[in-house]
């Protein structure tokens, strides 16, 4: 399996690239979000899922190795598929997303193209007792680096594409990690986390979010 690839954008379509490493062009399927930020001729670092199929052997890229995995987690739930997935990411961020799974918030999947009321019901139930994924472990906590590969041919050289912060899902984390230690449920500590987080924009810091979820949990 695949689970990284960095190289050069050769191609981009409506709902793939092509990515050149070392010669080897891979046929990646990417998101409108992550479309949206390369270009032809960019270096990127692309976290990938790999599907196999008895007729089928598909790669789907992210730059962001947490939207990667909420991806996956997405695709437990029946009727969810990959087009549903990046639908879903595409239109709302993964922190939103963590949310809405948590408090069952059915409104923000039901956004996403494609996906309609009965899904999106059926998402925010099947999700709302989920403990949200957090990733490769090799992933968490690398720094982005804004570096560039050596020129080819005369060709100026490109910037590596840099991958978005997730600091609301360490956030979340540290905050659900701190109740669970003074004695609350997880479930519990994860919806006041939640609701803190969506009313306040994910804005505050860890003491902030911790004494605002205190006053969501007190009876």
């Amino acid at each position: 399996m695949i689970g990284m690839l960095t190289g050069r954008v050769a191609a981009l379509s409506a709902d793939s690239i092509v990515l050149d490493v070392n010669g080897v062009g891979y046929l990646v399927g990417v998101g409108t979000g992550t479309l949206a930020r390369l270009e032809p001729g960019q270096t990127v670092t692309l976290h990938i899922e790999t599907h196999v199929r008895e007729d089928a052997f598909k790669l789907f890229g992210f730059l962001d190795d947490v939207e990667r995995a909420w991806f996956v987690h997405l695709q437990n739930v029946q009727g969810v598929g990959a087009k549903a997935a990046f639908a879903i990411l595409d239109t709302s961020p993964v922190s939103e997303i963590a949310n809405a799974a948590v408090l069952g918030d059915k409104a923000t999947f039901s956004r996403a193209k494609g996906v309609g009321p009965k899904l999106a019901a059926r998402i925010a139930t099947e999700l709302k007792d989920k403990a949200p994924p957090q990733g490769r472990s090799f992933s968490i906590g690398l720094p982005v680096h804004d570096t560039e590969m050596p020129s080819v041919s005369g060709t100026a050289p490109a910037k590596t594409a840099p991958a978005p912060a997730d600091t609301s899902g360490a956030l979340r984390e540290d905050v659900v990690s701190a109740l669970i230690n003074l004695g609350y449920h997880e479930t519990h500590a994860r919806q006041a986390v939640a609701s803190v987080l969506r009313d306040t924009g994910g804005e505050g810091g860890l003491n902030d979010v911790i004494r605002l979820a205190l006053k969501e949990l007190a009876p």
